[in-house]
Parts: structure tokens; sequence; C-alpha cells
């Protein structure tokens, strides 16, 4: 199949999103909800016509609290962030926002009230951290153990190495991506936006793991026989489960992009990370882990020779 004879293009395409995406991240970096930093998070639905945001902004500056930003979650209703409030500010908030600026009263419903302090937000980002780490080192270890008995030409252990290399791929594109709508849509990430990454873990890496067993069922019979070179072997095994592969991400993308412009506000980036992750992670599957094996097999080889 013409992916591993065109491999270098392949590794350019990614080398390029991977590295735009590490750079934003070190210039802007992500920019971190309450669930991370500390705060807190209202949301107000509206029976009538709501404020704008400008006259909301007005109001609530006055007083006096800090972090605060307002953003639509939909057509009548607002979210609202901000440093952590008390119960006694909490109702001064409330107050404030039912009240129009000729001092009528608004109908306006609470729907969603959190405060999170600063020490849980940290301790939330760590443990975040901790799991993602574990997930990468669970995954290296399964396929080490799963892919054993492949000891010629690429070593079990490479298996589990390239399939890692492929996640750090998966994931940080979409993080690339969250640091651009931080830095210029003001969007949050909390700890939706985590639970997305593992998803995109699991499922970059099952991808993956179709595409390396068909290539070890391949190597059983056919490698060491006149004319099966390893990378015909590689190419043979993606060409055997492209359409799979292909059709199965389709039928998941599908879905969450309805999801993300008919769900509720609360989800919409959490169907945003996955649309993106599962995305890279399919191309990576086909066009990054499983050429890797030809190029690391080939750097054994050369090296051999030398």
């Amino acid at each position: 199949m013409p992916v591993v004879k065109n491999r270098k293009i392949f590794y350019v395409i990614s080398a390029v999103l991977f590295s735009a995406s590490v750079i934003m991240l070190a210039v802007w970096g992500l920019n971190l909800g309450i669930d991370f930093k500390g705060g807190s998070i209202m949301e107000l639905k509206y029976a009538s016509e709501r404020p704008s945001v400008s006259e909301l902004m007005d109001t609530l500056s006055a007083l006096d609290i800090g972090g605060l930003s307002i953003r639509e979650a939909s057509t009548d209703s607002y979210i609202i962030r901000s440093a952590p409030l008390d119960d006694a500010k909490h109702e001064e908030v409330s107050m404030a926002v039912s009240t129009a600026s000729d001092g009528e009263s608004i109908q306006v419903e609470e729907t969603r009230f959190s405060a999170i302090g600063p020490l849980l937000g940290r301790e939330a980002a760590i443990k975040s951290l901790w799991a993602i780490g574990f997930v990468l080192l669970a995954i290296v270890l399964f396929i080490a153990f799963a892919f054993r008995k492949v000891s010629e030409p690429v070593a079990s252990w490479k298996y589990g190495l390239i399939a890692v290399i492929a996640l750090i791929h998966d994931i940080t594109i979409p993080a690339g991506v969250f640091a651009v709508l931080g830095q210029f849509y003001g969007v949050e990430i909390d700890t939706l936006f985590v639970t997305a990454i593992l998803v995109v873990l699991g499922f970059s890496v099952h991808d993956t793991i179709v595409v390396f067993d068909r290539v070890r069922e391949n190597l059983r019979h056919e490698y060491g026989r006149k004319g099966s070179e390893f990378s015909a072997i590689v190419g043979k095994s993606i060409g055997q489960t492209f359409v799979r592969s292909i059709n199965t991400s389709l039928s998941t993308l599908l879905a969450l992009v309805v999801l993300y412009f008919i769900g509720p506000a609360s989800t919409q980036y959490f169907s945003l990370v996955l649309i993106i992750g599962i995305t890279a992670g399919t191309y990576s599957s086909i066009f990054i882990a499983s050429p890797l094996l030809v190029t690391v097999e080939k750097w054994q080889r050369n090296r051999g020779k030398n």
C-alpha cells in the first residue's frame, strides 16, 4: 500500500502539526478552568429577554468580584465564572443578576452553581497528569505483553513505544487547538477535557492495535518467505484494516459532530476534543504508527550493516 512507500510525507505532515501544537502550548498554554485553579461557576437561564453581556458585566463588576468572565451558553443562558464566592457573595450575585438596570425584577433561574478552592484545583490538576501518565505506561506494558512472541524483525517492546509516540501525537494536537481557543476565545479546560483526552487515548490505541495485530498475524505466516519483506507485510496489513479503521472512526465522528452542534453547552467542548483527537488518532494509527515499524526495521538493518 502507498502509505508505507510515502511514509516520509506523512511524517512531515505530523511533524508540522505536532510542532505547531507544542509551540502554541509553550507560548500560550492552556486556559485552566475552575476545576484546576479554583473559582466559582454559575449558569443562569432567563425566562424572558436577557440582558446583554456588557450590561451583566457592568452589574457584576460593581460587586468587586475577581476573575470575572461571562459566556453565552445558549440563546437564553449565560455561564459566569469568577473567583471563589462564599455564601454571602453568592447571594449578592444572585440578587444582582435578577434585577434590571431600572430596578425591575427579572425572572432568572440558576441552573448550576459550583465553587472549588485553589488547593482542590491544584490537586485535580496533579491527579489528571498522573492519570494520563499511568494510562500511557499501562498501554506500553499491555502491548509489550500482547506482542511478546513477536521478536523479529522488531521487538515487542518497540511496538509499545511506537504506540505511545502516536498517542502523544494524538493528544498534543487537540491540546494545541485548545491553547488557541483559550487565547483568542477564552475557552477554559476542565475535568471533562481530561476525560476526553483519556477517551482519545483508549480509542487511538485500539485503532493502532488492530493494525499491529494484523501485522503480527501476517508476520507469522509470511515473514521469511521469499519476496516477503517486512515493509510489504506492513503495507498489506494496513490495506487489510484501512476500511475498518475509517468506517469505525467516521461512525463515531458523525455522532460527535451531532452532539457538538445540538448537544448542551456543557458538553460542546468535550465533543470538540473527541472530534479532533479521534481524527488525529485515526490518522496516526494508519499513517504514523504502522509506517514507523518499517522505519525502525530499516534503521536496525542499516545499523547492522555498519
